[in-house]
């Protein structure tokens, strides 16, 4: 998806058509729409031919691209999961894996990357009633090796707003609240992880349409992207008007609510009334 976005901004700012792009490369105008939406496998001889149709011809930026090219040809850790895995979902896990800084806001549950593991069973055991055992516990497994990334030394920066509704929803019983709430409190206290909660006080926000994700990344030169998950499909935007839209409201939502030290003190309070 980033390699394909690249490809796009580098062709309309072009002005080339994605039929011309296709011609290039004998293809067609819908292998072109496959590609930059990062459907499809790239090969490096049709990013080479692309990168000169759109006159890139910087040695260092077209290593750059035919780089990220092949890395997106290479299966992720991810992927031995995807019999138990919506089909939209393995590409969110990639993207959060390469991001440098997480943004997100929640109003259902802890974020998957904060949940504690019995909170975790708690959650999948409800969103896939009929599963067998085996696959509740590999869909936890893999949400918790997606919360390695949070303590690897090369972890991202997350800030995360939780709405004071995904604290008060019991998933499991008494004490896998009480865990979840304590495991909070214990992992906003990292360094890179900046933990605010909305409470019901503050009535209307931002956040009104919903949960969202926006990801960043490393290099510079890759658009930020939103991720937003609906019940069939999940949506991935990176167009800037886009994003910006949702920068504005999460930056709303971070003035909004107590900030990080307040949020720990609510979060205690949550916890001795449970």
């Amino acid at each position: 998806m980033l390699l394909g976005s690249q490809l796009r901004r580098l062709r309309e700012a072009r002005g080339i058509t994605r039929e011309a792009a296709g011609y290039s490369i004998r293809a067609s105008e819908s292998k072109i729409s496959r590609m930059e939406l990062g459907r499809v496998s790239f090969k490096t001889r049709d990013v080479e031919d692309l990168l000169t149709l759109y006159g890139i011809t910087d040695e260092q930026e077209r290593a750059s691209l035919l780089s990220l090219a092949k890395e997106a040809n290479v299966a992720g850790w991810w992927h031995s999961y995807s019999d138990v895995l919506p089909s939209w979902f393995p590409t969110y896990v990639g993207l959060e894996g390469a991001a440098s800084l997480i943004r997100a806001y929640e109003v259902q549950f802890v974020h998957g990357l904060l949940q504690t593991e019995a909170y975790a069973h708690a959650v999948v055991r409800r969103g896939m009633q009929g599963a067998s055992e085996a696959d509740v516990e590999r869909r936890v497994a893999l949400r918790l090796e997606r919360q390695k990334y949070l303590v690897d030394e090369r972890a991202p920066d997350f800030h995360i707003v939780l709405d004071e509704a995904a604290l008060r929803r019991p998933y499991g019983d008494r004490e896998v609240m009480r865990g979840q709430l304590q495991h909070l409190i214990e992992i906003s206290e990292r360094p890179n992880v900046r933990l605010q909660v909305m409470p019901f006080s503050l009535g209307g926000h931002s956040g009104e349409s919903g949960a969202f994700t926006i990801l960043s990344f490393p290099e510079s030169d890759l658009s930020d992207v939103v991720y937003l998950e609906q019940l069939t499909s999940a949506l991935y935007l990176d167009k800037a008007e886009d994003v910006a839209q949702y920068e504005k409201a999460l930056k709303e939502l971070q003035s909004d609510s107590p900030g990080p030290s307040e949020s720990r003190d609510l979060l205690r309070g949550l916890l001795q009334l449970s």
